[in-house]
């Protein structure tokens, strides 16, 4: 996410264990500075619920990360996107552009997908060019 310059204004995270470790480990790893917000009402929540959350959030915050569990993220996902997004992996990362002026105008199918990151690509960084070239090599 570094590499995608990707800074949250704001994360939002379920009460989880799980979740709360997550988003402490994530923002100390980006160099987060704000406040991490742990919701009730992102545990085990249906996607009108997480949608709720949203459009509650002030307008100032740009960019939020929302740390969660599934089945419920990949719903919210599909929610949010004309594409059909199969399943989110445990410590998998979607962002997602929407097409909104406000938090509170989300609404179905108003995003789309900017990139994916699988859990196994946390492993290790490698240049796309250098991938292609050890490809080859084999």
């Amino acid at each position: 996410m570094s590499l995608q310059q990707l800074k949250p204004d704001l994360i939002l995270t379920s009460l989880a264990l799980r979740a709360q470790t997550t988003a402490d480990e994530l923002g100390q790893k980006i160099g987060y500075e704000g406040r991490i917000h742990y919701m009730e009402e992102l545990y085990n929540s249906r996607p009108e619920t997480l949608m709720n959350v949203l459009t509650l959030q002030d307008d100032g915050y740009e960019t939020i990360f929302l740390i969660g569990h599934n089945p419920e993220l990949t719903e919210f996902a599909n929610f949010l996107v004309q594409d059909n997004f199969p399943k989110l992996p445990t410590l998998g990362v979607l962002a997602i552009n929407l097409d909104i002026e406000s938090w509170s105008e989300i609404h179905e199918k108003c995003g789309e997908i900017d990139f994916f990151i699988q859990p196994k690509q946390f492993q290790y960084y490698m240049p796309k060019q250098i991938r292609t070239t050890l490809a080859k090599k084999k």
